[in-house]
């Protein structure tokens, strides 16, 4: 994702292993993917460099819609398989190198400043689970790293250990440690490798785990025997996600996709059987729904959910019961969203209900286990218009809330005793800006909850807070050689939108870097799906503060920031707000003495990708640079074609401009694509990875030959650059090394842009 914007909890909380089945559900769409890590470089540099940027034969293509005409000159780029368009890109590529040539050395620095700052060996704070402690180690020189777990030496004693810190790949780093999975080992021979999910059978004896290879997020989901440290015959294909085991350990369910990339399908695998012999659980038919699957924390209940982008039905088996069938809980009811979770409260068994009935920002209630109402979810935490709950877990001594309020994210913890639901606070931290989230914690009875906590200047930290002694204890910060987080300042911001919004901007720079006057800047945006970009360490980011330049992030409506409301006014008909909204953001950097236009450099991927086209082409004179990650730019082409993959499971986000003219006059207003025209561009450079499922590589590809085309510079021609990764997925290839150095590209170009490549860090 760019400038690495999300925080980066679980890398310290636990590594693969503490990913908990009730919360694996994947939610599809045209936002960044995660996989274990990402993208390599660009083609080398040509033997020959290219005298001029490659220039993509015009073949036009009509079509008409709603008794509007439009054409496409360049939808033969569509063909991955075609050598003239393998041809095309490659030429790109070099055209890229070529360009890009002046700033190698800078990158080759980048590079080294993010692995200097890193602690290439280092390890996770152990996670316990069912007698186990669970943690992930990584190694210098190595991309990937291990899952590893020890037994529990004292089942009273929850204080995780402290592995050592320097321990060599062929050292246990703790007493009895046991490997379960050697992801370099898995990757080699393969130019891209993710991991989809890891999860231990209940019984510990089994690894289910699935992986991608291709980069296409289609996994092969496996079984490994930990006693026997055997791999069985079971091999599952075309998996999206991981499995979730059932209690008795002798059952796999896991999701498959149907051919437009949709999570339609729930199967259940008989450990010692072949896929062929799998049974069919569950089909959602109707398109705009996708389905995930998962187990309680309580292990009792498993959990079948349907969702849109507005609607939800779960339906639960409850595995106690031997002759139970699968119940719904509550049918789907247009524009009602609902999740489920198995709590005990005052001895009884309830289902927690975190729903919108009384409220768009959503309230928590409990019920009975049965098929119920909404009038029979008695609240628990009511409904308060600029709370969000975003998400609970249920422990046998607390629940844990996710919420966010005035732009912030918070912990929030109900005790509970014999009576029911007892005290009710949030976990609270003094900073001013700041990212704070539950780090996991899989065991239903465990009386501590794991936190993560993090902000623009402060690395990723791991807490332990202790519900019985309110007592919270640092565990571990993300190592950063050098870094100071007093030496930098952080602020939040608001600038005004036309329409009289306040918009949240956060910003971090060196402390005192624009006492004396404005500094370049970099300005990020999303803006899409209630995905909030909160405000996360990076160190890479650290190169780009030290060189004298700022990074702020445009909390835009289209994102959750601010909660439903915000998100609501920034889709569909309401889209335009996420433009208009981070050019006010950016007008008010410029006029608050924080940067100039010509130093402001703004970025965003996928869906935040189209927000970069969109206000290239509207207001591109704020910029000096564009930087657009796999972006979502050829916005109504995609969602005209309901073959292509989350077409129709977006219509909620974006509108069906196959079937209402307005949709359809409004996407093309602002569509990237449809909009490129005859003024000056600032430089441009865009990325994206062949393997793409989720915003195709066509996209970008399209949008920069018609940039190519149309949009003059001096010398005739727009700045833009292509870089496509040919082994790739929408996260881009593999390896945290590789990673680097894509980052390192990215930010070499930037710092250019900024007027920067030759300042000393």
């Amino acid at each position: 994702m760019g400038d690495d914007l999300r925080p980066t909890f679980g890398n310290l909380v636990s590594g693969h292993l503490a990913q908990l089945e009730h919360a694996a559900m994947l939610v599809p769409g045209r936002r960044p993917a995660a996989p274990v890590s990402v993208p390599s470089m660009v083609s080398p540099e040509p033997t020959t460099p290219p005298a001029a940027p490659p220039v993509a034969v015009r073949r036009p293509v009509t079509s008409e819609h709603h008794g509007r005409t439009r054409t496409d000159e360049y939808d033969w780029l569509r063909d991955a398989d075609s050598p003239e368009v393998r041809a095309h890109l490659e030429a790109e590529n070099d055209w890229t190198a070529a360009s890009t040539a002046h700033l190698a050395d800078l990158r080759e620095r980048l590079y080294e400043e993010i692995r200097v700052r890193t602690k290439e060996t280092d390890l996770s704070v152990p996670t316990r689970n069912r007698g186990w402690w669970y943690y992930s180690r990584s190694f210098e020189g190595r991309e990937y790293g291990a899952s590893c777990r020890v037994p529990v030496t004292d089942e009273a004693d929850w204080t995780p250990p402290v592995p050592s810190e320097d321990a060599s790949p062929d050292e246990p780093a703790l007493p009895g440690e046991e490997v379960l999975l050697d992801h370099d080992a898995l990757a080699d021979g393969h130019s891209f490798y993710s991991v989809g999910g890891v999860t231990v059978s209940p019984d510990g004896g089994l690894l289910a785990y699935s992986t991608d290879t291709v980069g296409n997020e289609r996994y092969v989901l496996e079984v490994k025997d930990l006693t026997a440290g055997t791999v069985l015959d079971d091999r599952i294909e075309g998996v999206l996600g991981g499995g979730v085991w059932s209690p008795d350990g002798q059952d796999l369910y896991y999701c498959t996709v149907d051919d437009s990339w949709r999570r339609d399908k729930v199967w259940r695998h008989r450990i010692g059987t072949t896929q062929a012999d799998d049974e069919l659980v569950f089909a959602e038919t109707d398109e705009r729904f996708w389905v995930g699957l998962g187990r309680s924390r309580s292990q009792r209940f498993l959990v079948i959910a349907s969702g849109s982008k507005n609607t939800s039905e779960c339906r639960f088996l409850d595995t106690a019961d031997p002759d139970a069938e699968w119940v719904v809980f509550h049918p789907r009811v247009e524009g009602l969203e609902y999740g489920l979770e198995h709590a005990v409260v005052a001895g009884e068994d309830v289902f927690l209900v975190l729903h919108n009935a009384n409220g768009a920002d959503f309230e928590l209630g409990t019920t009975p286990i049965a098929a119920t109402r909404p009038t029979d979810w008695t609240p628990v935490v009511p409904h308060a218009e600029g709370v969000r709950l975003e998400d609970v877990s249920a422990y046998a001594g607390h629940l844990v809330v996710a919420q966010r309020s005035g732009g912030l994210t918070q912990l929030r913890i109900l005790e509970l005793g014999d009576d029911g639901v007892g005290d009710d606070y949030l976990v609270e931290f003094p900073q001013e800006l700041y990212t704070v989230g539950g780090g996991g914690g899989a065991q239903f009875d465990q009386p501590t909850v794991r936190i993560g906590y993090t902000s623009l200047a402060v690395p990723s930290s791991v807490y332990d807070y202790d519900v019985r002694t309110r007592e919270l204890t640092l565990l571990k910060q993300q190592p950063v050689r050098g870094h100071d987080p007093a030496a930098y300042e952080e602020h939040r911001v608001w600038a005004t939108a036309e329409d009289g919004e306040q918009i949240t901007i956060s910003l971090v720079c060196r402390k005192g870097a624009a006492d004396n006057g404005p500094i370049p800047f970099l300005l990020y945006g999303y803006g899409a799906y209630e995905l909030s970009v909160d405000p996360g360490f990076s160190i890479a980011r650290l190169s780009l503060l030290d060189r004298g330049a700022g990074m702020a992030i445009a909390h835009v409506r289209g994102g959750g920031e601010m909660g439903r409301r915000w998100y609501d006014d920034g889709k569909l008909l309401h889209k335009r707000n996420t433009f208009s909204d981070f050019a006010a953001c950016a007008r008010h950097l410029v006029a608050t003495g924080w940067t100039t236009s010509d130093r402001l450099v703004a970025e965003g991927g996928s869906a935040g990708g189209l927000l970069i086209g969109a206000v290239a082409n509207e207001h591109g004179a704020l910029f000096g640079g564009f930087v657009a990650d796999v972006p979502f730019v050829d916005a109504l082409t995609s969602m005209l074609d309901a073959s292509l993959p989350l077409t129709v499971t977006e219509y909620d986000e974006w509108g069906n401009p196959s079937a209402d003219p307005e949709a359809y006059d409004y996407i093309a207003g602002y569509a990237p694509y449809e909009n490129v025209d005859g003024h000056r561009y600032p430089p441009i450079l865009a990325t994206t990875s062949i393997n793409d499922t989720r915003v195709l590589y066509v996209e970008p590809a399209k949008w920069v030959a018609r940039l190519r085309h149309t949009a003059p510079d001096s010398s005739g021609r727009p700045d833009v650059l292509l870089k496509t990764e040919l082994s790739a997925g929408h996260g881009g290839v593999s390896g945290r090394y590789q990673a680097w150095r894509d980052r390192a590209f990215t930010q070499a170009w930037i710092l250019d842009r900024m007027g920067l490549a030759d300042a000393e860090s």
